[in-house]
C-alpha cells in the first residue's frame, strides 16, 4: 500500500477532522501521522486554530480584513 506524502496529508486534514475519510484512507492518514513528527505538529496546530476561531460567521470576513489576509498570504509566498 502506497504511503501518504506530507503534501497529501495536508490536503486531507479537514476531511480527517470532520470524519470524512473512508477507513483505508483514514488508516493511511494515521499511519503517516505515527511516523511524521512534522505532520503531527501540523495537525495539532490546525486543531488549535479550529478551536480558537470557532465556526465561520455568516457573510464571511469583512472586505478590508479579507484583503489584508489575502495580501499577507501572497507576500508570504514570495519570501
Amino acid at each position: 500500500m502506497k504511503r501518504f506524502s506530507c503534501d497529501e496529508l495536508v490536503e486531507l486534514v479537514t476531511a480527517y477532522l470532520e470524519g470524512g475519510l473512508d477507513e483505508p484512507t483514514g488508516g493511511r492518514f494515521e499511519e503517516h501521522l505515527g511516523d511524521c513528527e512534522g505532520c503531527r505538529r501540523y495537525l495539532g496546530q490546525f486543531r488549535t486554530t479550529v478551536v480558537t476561531l470557532g465556526e465561520p460567521q455568516p457573510g464571511g470576513l469583512p472586505g478590508e480584513t479579507r484583503e489584508r489576509l489575502l495580501s499577507a498570504f501572497r507576500d508570504r509566498g514570495r519570501s
